[in-house]
Parts: C-alpha cells; structure tokens; sequence
C-alpha cells in the first residue's frame, strides 16, 4: 500500500491509497455537509440535494449521467447522513479515470427547478416508506429525542412540511455555501495511477472558489428525556436508547465500539443471552456512532407488548451492571475478534477501504493504515472500558418507544 495526497490552493483535498494488486478501483467525493448544518427551516436540504446532483449538469441530462456510469460497469451511488454527503464508484481501474470525470462534472450541477419540482415528491414519498418502518422511525424520533436542540437531532430526510416549504433558491444558495472545496475530499483506492488522475483533478477543479464552510462542534450528553408514541395495526413494541459517547476525533472510539458490541452485538452479547436466546426480544442490540464533537450508543430492541415491561427492566439491570462492575476478558477478547474480522473484509475491496480513507481524512485530517486502525482496537483494554465507563453511563438513557394502539 502506498498513500498519496495534494491539497490544492483553494483546500479541496485529494487523497490515495494506491494497492497494485487490486483487481478493482474506487473514487468518492466526500461532502463535509449534512442534517446537522441544516437549519430547521430547510431541514432535509442535504439529502434532496444529494437526489438533485444525479439529475444532470448544465450539458448532461439524468438519462446521460446514468448512461455513462452504466456504460463502464460502475457500482454508483450516494448517501447522506448525518454530517456528510458520500458519492461514490468502484470499477475495473482502466475506467477509473472516466469515473472521476463524472464526478468531478457532476459536482457542478444545474439544480433546475423542473427537476427541483419533481424530485420533490419522490423526497416526500420516501419520507413516507421510511415513516412506515418501525425500526428506522423508532431510531429517527430517538435521535431528535436525545440531541433536544442540537443540531445532531436534525432529521437526515427532513419533515413533509420542511420538504414542502423548501425552494430551490434555498437549496442553490445551500449548495453554494457547502460544496466548497476546502469542505470536500476526492478520495482514490485500490489500483490506479495516482499521478494521472490526481492532475486531472487539480486541473479541473483548481478554479473552485473557496468559501468558509464552518461548523459548530459540541459535545453533547443527551436530554435523557422519555417518550412513548402508539400506532393503530402495530403488532410489536419498537424501542431505542441513546446515551453519549466519544468523538470520531477522540482514540477512545475503538473502546467504545468494544463495549457496544460487549452489549449488544447481534449474536453472544449480553443483550443476546438474556433477551434474545430467551425470547423475550426478537431483536436486541447496540452500537455506537462516533461523530464530529459528540458521539452516542444506539439500542434497538423489538419485542411483543407482554414483555416490554420485563425487557426494560432487564436492560436496566445489564446496563447498570456493566457500569458498576465492567466487563471481563473473555467479553473483550470475543468483541475484539469480531471487530477485526468486519474490519479486515471491508478493508480488502478498494470500495471498503474508500470509505474509511475518506472518513479519515474528512474526521481527522489524516491517513491511517488499516494496520494502525488494527493495532489500536487490539490495544484497547478492559481497564480502559472500565474507565470509559466511569465517564459515559450507558444505563442513563433517553428513550423512545413505538408501540401498538387499536387495531383498526
């Protein structure tokens, strides 16, 4: 593996992490941009502008952009959370430069309003499906629940009557003042010619302007506030659960994915055992999210209602345990190994390894190695989760619950 960078006059950065045995390729613009530097007004704006950019440039309609990606195998696409706006390709590398091409035009999108007019439905529409998934509702309302007034509660697909009071001036002027080049990353991996593309880039990106792009970071420890929504034709309790944690930018990070797997992996956590095996939950899990200033733990559990009583207070009591008496060995040994395995085969597709590169740099502002993320999760100890738990009290939540009302 060998790592590249150049950053250009204006601050866009283009990173590369260049492996010649790969058979494959991958490039992502990375988008320092998202829900939580919405404000509520246009809450949804990232997302909306994230359909628009596929809809075509000032020379290129949506039919040729998809046209063009097909045309050279790509696996296309885009996601927004959160805090960033994600697009991205993997292809047999001698297309690689053709796909940045696209994307490089394509950060330069017309943003018509016909297009504008349209997409907007099919915004609401998805604000609809996913309203109708218990599980994704549950996690949306206990986000907004738990981060009270800070920016990190703002909905990633924004509300109907957001979406409907949106114009496409604002979502021009948004674009203006987000897709800046010192707010984005041009991220390579697998095998390519560095040298090549990265001239490419700087050729055709260098007259971006730069613009400020700040934002605000603060921790956050969370409202711990409680509330329950029912639902007619329900047929199963949704719960979730947040509490804070670390930063993308603090190293206790590892430990804290440690103890949510600990927790609430899927499969031999302490959840599983005395939820799931004894079917009392269908699902039960945590995990954590590192964000920019603030982080948090996220459980999810899915029961019937004649349990839901009991489970909560056996999560309670799990909770309160791990906090007042930590974890052992053998738990960290078996969520160290499960941790590296994810890792180690996400790491070894260049499309895997485009997402940690450009998370990286987007959250630090530097390269790691898959071997330095490796060796950090190896190094982290009990007594170092057992401290970690001192400071951030998993059993201290904020709580949101979906659960069934009159059938209908």
């Amino acid at each position: 593996m060998e790592f590249k960078s150049k950053i250009l006059s204006n601050g866009l950065s283009i990173i590369g992490e260049i492996n010649g045995s790969a058979k494959s390729a991958a490039v992502g613009c990375f988008v320092k941009t998202g829900a939580r530097d919405e404000s509520l007004q246009i809450n949804g704006v990232s997302h909306f502008l994230e359909h628009m950019i596929f809809k075509g440039t000032e020379t290129r309609s949506a039919f040729e952009v998809s046209e063009a990606f097909d045309r050279i195998g790509a696996q296309f696409n885009a996601s927004t959370s959160e805090e960033n706006t994600v697009f991205y390709s993997a292809v047999l590398p001698e297309y690689l430069e053709q796909a940045t091409g696209l994307w490089v035009e394509l950060m330069g999108p017309a943003l018509r309003d016909m297009d504008f007019n349209i997409e907007k439905n099919v915004i609401k529409e998805e604000i609809a499906m996913y309203e109708d998934q218990p599980a994704f509702y549950v996690m949306d309302r206990c986000r907004r629940l738990h981060f009270d007034n800070h920016p990190c509660g703002h909905s990633v697909l924004g509300t109907v009557q957001s979406i409907d009071g949106l114009t496409a001036e604002q979502m021009r002027n948004y674009f203006c003042s987000r897709y800046v080049p010192n707010n984005m990353v041009f991220a390579f991996a697998g095998n390519f010619d560095w040298d090549k593309l990265c001239s490419n880039v700087a050729k055709e990106c260098e007259k971006w302007e730069q613009k400020p792009a700040r934002r605000e970071l603060s921790h956050f420890h969370g409202s711990r506030n409680k509330q329950t929504v029912t639902r007619q034709n329900l047929s199963r309790v949704h719960i979730c659960l947040m509490s804070p944690g670390v930063s993308a930018q603090d190293n206790r990070r590892f430990a804290c994915s440690l103890l949510a797997g600990v927790i609430g992996d899927e499969v031999g956590s302490r959840f599983f055992w005395e939820l799931v095996d004894k079917a009392l939950a269908e699902t039960a899990t945590m995990h954590f999210g590192a964000m920019d200033g603030t982080g948090a733990f996220y459980s999810y559990i899915r029961c019937g209602s004649d349990n839901a009583g009991k489970v909560l207070d056996i999560i309670q009591r799990i909770l309160n345990e791990v906090t007042d008496k930590g974890i052992n060995e053998d738990e960290l040994t078996k969520a160290k190994n499960k941790t590296l395995s994810a890792m180690v085969l996400k790491n070894e597709i260049p499309m895997g390894r485009l997402v940690e590169l450009g998370g990286d740099w987007i959250y630090l502002g530097q390269y790691k190695t898959i071997g330095e993320d490796i060796k950090a999760v190896e190094d982290v100890t009990v007594r170092d989760i057992n401290e970690l738990l001192k400071e951030f009290n998993p059993g201290e939540f904020t709580q949101f619950t979906l659960e069934p009302g009159q059938k209908i």
